[in-house]
């Protein structure tokens, strides 16, 4: 990876005017922002069907993508809809998320594009779509399908012939959930076209774009009914052992997660053909993957089905370098981005080392520890640094935060005696850029020095995540200009893709 810079921009925190950030012209102009502001690189969130809690960590199709996120005003341009069909209401706040309002009006508008679509009658590209991805999106239709008819409860909870995937059963609702199954096909078609074709732009204005890969699925998911083969299950299709932390100092009974733990041992007598699909997947939206939760693949703990907390669970191995080795036999070269951040054992310090994947840096982590990992001087060029993450309250609000010995130590570290905020929280991005890490990346949250209203995540909650949107006509040239001259002064000049 050659030395360059780029920003964290979760698509649903972009500006439009339908309720959330999607693939329409507010996510073309963001791309034309990063190219004035020479950056190379455009990092977002997982973009796959979210379930309750909208966490787009939580998806419930490791393949499929958020319909949430197809443009309307494309679908009205291709004459499958109206202006009068999206005039309704997406929320009262143009800053925040409103899923409720999403949920309850977005599945209408699209119905109605289906319809004039299947109407229309230019059917051949779409047909040419699912025949291309028959291998995931049949069951993920009909999972969807078949959960919509059951009021959302979770595929555990649906009749043993469902649930146990009985062939005269599905056979049934297949011919019972036709048009709807078709339906959500079409959303699929929708969204991988468009965000094709917004691929492509960024491409060809030397933006590329790093992706997110949730380490686990959804228990509650069409990977999970419908390829139960890939995850610890009994013969009755019961999860035997669910995903955690262990009990620490932070938390006595540990953390139980709950999404269904993978069955390493069969994965590798097959060749992990599921992961191979989902990785290949996955290269077909990004240039460079980042796989979330990294050290799961190394060592991972599991909790036995139904226990209420974590402390009867246990530490396993992961696959490590076996299933990245299969992986690149197939695919090649892997362009991935290793989350390793969080406790650090042998295990996990040789995969890093191993695959040669570059791991994390975060500032925030660095200052409020001394001689911390994260810190500049510790950091090599395979990595890349942050000032902050998703999960990491804005700079702005971070430095407010902390206290005094701890903002004194920044301070000192990054020879800045600005007492405005904005200002220090310049010179923390001043310091990332200085880094020797190949690839700086800084979320727009911090270029604009949003508060802690514009928190993306805080980890351990689940309300009032996912939700932050920015601002319509927020990003102006001065900001691009003084973005550009932090790329120039420290030689992170965007790379063509080939190179």
């Amino acid at each position: 990876m050659s030395r360059e810079s780029g920003i964290l921009m979760p698509v649903f925190s972009l500006a439009s005017k339908y309720g959330i950030g999607c693939f329409s012209k507010e996510a073309y102009d963001f791309v034309d922002f990063l190219e004035k502001s020479y950056q190379g690189f455009w990092q977002i969130l997982p973009i796959g069907p979210t379930g309750f809690g909208n966490s787009p960590y939580q998806p419930i199709s490791a393949f499929a993508g958020n319909p949430y996120y197809i443009c309307l005003e494309t679908l009205i341009e291709e004459g499958i809809l109206s202006y009068e069909d999206v005039n309704v209401d997406f929320g009262t706040d143009p800053e925040k998320v409103d899923y409720g309002k999403l949920y309850e009006n977005r599945p209408v508008i699209l119905r109605k594009a289906y319809e004039n679509f299947i109407e229309k009658g230019e059917l051949k590209e779409f047909k040419e779509y699912k025949k291309a991805h028959k291998y995931w999106l049949e069951d993920y239709a009909l999972y969807v399908a078949i959960k919509a008819s059951q009021d959302g409860k979770s595929w555990l909870e649906w009749p043993d012939d469902l649930r146990k995937r009985d062939e005269k059963a599905l056979e049934k609702a297949r011919k019972t959930f036709k048009d709807e199954i078709e339906f959500i096909s079409f959303e699929q078609f929708k969204f991988d076209e468009q965000w094709k074709k917004l691929h492509e732009y960024a491409l060809e204005h030397k933006v590329k774009i790093i992706g997110d890969l949730p380490f686990y699925v959804a228990m509650d998911s069409a990977d999970s009914w419908s390829h139960p083969e890939v995850f610890q299950m009994d013969k009755d299709l019961v999860p035997k052992a669910v995903a955690g932390c262990p009990p620490d100092a932070f938390s006595a009974k540990g953390q139980l997660w709950g999404n269904p733990v993978y069955d390493w041992t069969a994965l590798k007598k097959d060749g992990y053909s599921w992961w191979l699909q989902r990785i290949e997947r996955n290269y077909e939206w990004f240039d460079v993957i980042r796989i979330d939760h990294f050290h799961g693949f190394a060592e991972y703990y599991e909790i036995p089905y139904g226990d209420e907390d974590a402390t009867g669970g246990k530490q396993m191995k992961g696959p490590g370098m076996d299933l990245f080795k299969a992986l690149e036999k197939k695919l090649g070269k892997l362009h991935m981005i290793a989350e390793d951040l969080g406790t650090t054992t042998e295990e996990n310090i040789k995969l890093l080392e191993d695959s040669g994947f570059p791991g994390m840096k975060v500032l925030q982590y660095g200052f409020t520890s001394w001689d911390s990992i994260y810190v500049n001087h510790r950091h090599i060029p395979n990595c890349v640094v942050y000032t902050g993450t998703h999960d990491n309250t804005p700079t702005f609000a971070w430095v407010q935060e902390i206290n005094e010995g701890e903002r004194d130590f920044t301070r000192r570290y990054v020879n800045s005696m600005n007492t405005d905020y904005g200002a220090f929280v310049w010179d923390i991005i001043r310091e990332a850029y200085r880094s020797v890490a190949n690839l700086c990346i800084v979320p727009l949250v911090d270029y604009l020095c949003k508060g802690k209203e514009a928190r993306i995540n805080t980890p351990g909650t689940a309300d009032g995540n996912w939700m932050w949107r920015l601002t319509p006509n927020y990003l102006s040239n001065d900001l691009a200009n003084s973005i550009r001259l932090l790329a120039e002064t420290y030689s992170r000049i965007p790379q063509e893709k080939d190179e």
